[in-house]
C-alpha cells in the first residue's frame, strides 16, 4: 500500500479534504512511522507463529477484537489480523465500528472526515458506503464522538500492515439495540459486496476486576460470543455490548460461525492481578 493509503486510481476518484489526525499516537501505539511499523510486524509475525489456521477456502466474514494500547491488547488482536494473511489482496472495503467513550448518543456517528490518519498514512473513507449508511435513521454526522475515540483509531494500524489499498466506513457507536445496529451492518454489507468486505467490530472485554473473576467473566462471554447468545452481553462484560450485540445479530441471520482465536487480560503484560481489563479475539466464517 502507498505511504499515503491511496493508490493512483483512488486518489483520482476520492478526493481528500479533510482528514481527521491521529489522537491516541504515541499514547496507544508509537507516534514514530518506523517504530509503529516495527512493532505491528513484530505482533503479526509473532501471531503467525502461533496461528491455529484457517480452514482452507473459509473466507472471514467479521472480527471483534480489542483496542486497548498494544502492550496490552496488540497480541491479541494481531491474532485476529494475522489470519488475513491470504486475503489481502482480496479485502477493499473495511466497515469498522467500535464504542464511543467519551460522547454519549443514541445511534451511530460518521466522522466528517474524508479520511482518518495515523503515522502509517491516511486511509480514506468510503464515499459510496458514507452515503449508505447516512439512508438510514440512527446514522448521522458527527465529529465530536470521533475527535478522541480511540476505539477505532488503535485498528487502523494493523489494517495498514495487514491489508493493500483499502477505504473504510468508521462508526463510532452509541446506544443501539442490537437490530437497529444489525441492520445497518448488513446493509452495508450488502452494498459493499461480501466478496471485497470485512467488518470489524471493536471491543475489550470485562474491566477492573481481579484476575480470577475476570477470567470467569471473560469465559462466559466468550462462549455466549460462540454460541451467538447476544441477549447476555451486556456493557459491564464488554465495553463494545452494542456493536458486538450487532454483528452477533447479523451473524444469527446469516448463519455466520464464530471462532475464538485469543482471550487474555492486562495481567499477563503488567502482572498487576488486582484490577484487570479482559481481551477476546473472534473471527466469524
Amino acid at each position: 500500500m502507498a505511504s499515503n493509503g491511496l493508490d493512483a486510481t483512488m486518489e483520482a476518484t476520492v478526493p481528500i479534504m479533510h482528514i481527521r489526525p491521529p489522537a491516541v499516537a504515541g499514547l496507544f501505539y508509537p507516534a514514530d512511522e518506523d517504530a509503529l511499523r516495527m512493532q505491528v510486524q513484530d505482533l503479526l509475525a509473532a501471531a503467525r507463529e502461533d496461528e491455529t489456521g484457517t480452514p482452507p477456502g473459509t473466507a472471514i466474514r467479521a472480527m471483534i477484537l480489542p483496542h486497548a494500547g498494544y502492550p496490552y491488547s496488540g497480541a491479541a488482536a494481531a491474532r485476529g489480523y494475522a489470519l488475513l494473511r491470504d486475503a489481502r489482496h482480496r479485502i477493499r472495503r473495511v466497515i469498522l465500528l467500535g464504542p464511543s467513550h467519551f460522547v454519549p448518543f443514541h445511534g451511530l456517528a460518521l466522522p466528517e472526515a474524508d479520511a482518518l490518519a495515523t503515522p502509517l498514512g491516511a486511509v480514506p473513507v468510503d464515499p459510496a458506503l458514507r452515503t449508505a449508511a447516512l439512508e438510514l435513521p440512527p446514522v448521522f454526522i458527527n465529529d465530536a464522538a470521533h475527535e478522541r475515540e480511540h476505539s477505532l483509531e488503535v485498528h487502523l494500524p494493523f489494517l495498514q500492515t495487514a491489508l493493500d489499498t483499502f477505504s473504510l466506513l468508521p462508526l463510532a457507536v452509541g446506544r443501539t439495540t442490537p437490530a437497529e445496529c444489525g441492520r445497518v451492518i448488513e446493509h452495508l454489507w450488502d452494498t459493499a459486496g461480501e466478496a471485497q468486505t470485512l467488518v470489524v467490530v471493536s471491543s475489550d472485554l470485562s474491566h477492573f476486576h481481579d484476575d480470577a473473576t475476570a477470567r470467569r467473566l471473560d469465559g462466559e462471554t466468550t462462549r455466549r460470543i460462540e454460541s451467538l447468545d447476544l441477549d447476555a452481553i451486556d456493557h459491564q462484560r464488554a465495553c463494545g455490548a452494542d456493536p458486538v450485540k450487532g454483528l452477533l445479530w447479523v451473524a444469527r441471520r446469516r448463519g455466520w460461525a464464530p471462532r475464538t482465536v485469543a482471550l487474555c487480560n492486562s495481567s499477563d503484560t503488567t502482572g498487576d492481578r488486582t484490577r484487570v481489563v479482559g481481551y477476546g479475539s473472534y473471527v466469524f466464517h
